[in-house]
């Protein structure tokens, strides 16, 4: 697994660096926001531990450019740094960060942090030969392949990430049901969740930018005030 580094300090990069390399990942530095988007073209690096404050591009615009444009692989990110005001880590994960990390921090939790989200992508094994449709939408989860079908008639094939694919996959799993951000948690990570439940709002504000006509009022995955979210799509 290859993991890229953005941290400017030169201490706290080199043992981010050693702890990692010491468990048996590969590892690269980067000390400012221009080189971590050279390096992860160069890398396309597994997971991404991107300082928030670093020279030039700080770590959320970052974080912005590499999930408009993934390249071949759209990585996990796991935020690092100082601040650990509210505020601060909404905006990460707004930007579409997996996870908030707070320094100082311990090099066991940064470890199980690395292997938590490195692990999510293998929790949906098992579920082969198996298609999930509803009027508008159809998920392959053999082929890793979602598509949606337009007003016109014509049919769309969604790009969407690894975790925007499991949650939709999931919400076609049970049409109409209600599922609590806890739930979605459980069902996405599991036991391997570090973090804000928030998160799950993020995730599905990105994925009904990608299949409602108008996100800002969705037609398909509709929150439930005080409870999460439901999908529902009839025809």
């Amino acid at each position: 697994m290859d993991i890229l580094i953005v941290e400017d300090e030169p201490e706290i990069a080199r043992l981010i660096q050693h702890t990692l390399e010491a468990e048996g990942f590969s590892c690269q530095i980067a000390n400012n926001g221009l080189a971590a988007l050279q390096k992860f073209q160069e890398l396309q690096p597994d997971l991404i531990i991107l300082d928030l404050m670093i020279p030039g591009l700080d770590g959320l615009e970052v974080c912005a450019r590499i999930r408009q444009k993934p390249g071949q692989k759209d990585p996990y990110i796991l935020m690092l740094t100082a601040k650990g005001e509210e505020l601060d880590r909404i905006i990460g994960l707004s930007t579409g960060a997996d996870d908030y990390f707070v320094k100082p921090f311990s090099p066991r939790e940064l470890v199980a942090r690395v292997r938590a989200l490195l692990r999510r992508s293998l929790r949906q094994g098992g579920q082969q030969n198996q298609m999930y449709q509803t009027p508008h939408f159809l998920v392959d989860l053999d082929q890793r392949s979602a598509s949606r079908q337009l007003e016109s008639g014509d049919t769309e094939n969604l790009d969407l990430t690894t975790l925007e694919f499991n949650l939709l996959s999931t919400f076609l799993s049970y049409p109409g049901r209600v599922w609590s951000r806890t739930q979605l948690i459980d069902k996405l990570w599991g036991d391997d969740f570090f973090g804000d439940e928030r998160v799950v709002d993020t995730h599905v504000a990105r994925l009904r930018k990608k299949i409602e006509p108008d996100p800002s009022h969705p037609s398909f995955i509709k929150t439930v005030t005080g409870v999460g979210y439901k999908f529902e799509d009839a025809n």
